[in-house]
């Protein structure tokens, strides 16, 4: 324990590092509301972990964890756009109104699906199944461990399975 958690400490790193992060943020994601909210979660991680940072390294763990959540933010948007890209549909087939409307409406019950899962489980499936993420990759946006991502990837399916099967 390096210190207890001080107000007027943390009051300090605030007023010297919040604009500066902002900044950061903002150049990484372009969208000033998104950087300071995401400055703002910074803050929150390091008064929630402040008696385990020293405050000489609380700018480094700052920016830091900042990096960290800008990271997931981008990946997040990323596959959430390239999944609306997929499932838009494909107008020039040559198939039935029939087999058309069949396939919209799978494609409604697997988003359904997809949306039921629990969120840790749809943000890991989604960027590897969608995105093509590496589970390596995955682990390092999420800050977890490769077993985990192994582990929500599988449950996700498992549950993606469970609740498709109960559809027919």
């Amino acid at each position: 324990m390096y210190q207890t958690c001080n107000e007027h400490h943390f009051s300090f790193i605030f007023k010297t590092y919040e604009k500066s992060l902002r900044n950061f943020l903002y150049y990484k994601f372009g969208d000033e509301d998104q950087a300071f909210d995401t400055a703002q979660e910074a803050f929150i991680t390091l008064w929630k972990h402040c008696s385990d940072v020293p405050w000489e390294k609380a700018k480094g763990y700052l920016f830091t964890v900042a990096y960290k959540k800008a990271l997931k933010v981008v990946a997040h948007k990323k596959v959430v756009l390239q999944y609306a890209e997929k499932v838009e549909p494909n107008l020039s087939t040559n198939e039935s109104p029939e087999f058309l409307i069949e396939e919209a409406q799978f494609k409604q019950k697997l988003l359904n699906a997809i949306d039921a899962l629990k969120p840790h489980q749809k943000e890991a499936f989604l960027m590897h199944r969608i995105d093509k993420i590496k589970y390596r990759e995955i682990a390092e946006a999420l800050d977890i461990s490769v077993k985990a991502v192994e582990k929500r990837i599988h449950q996700a399916m498992l549950n993606l399975k469970k609740h498709i099967e109960h559809l027919h």
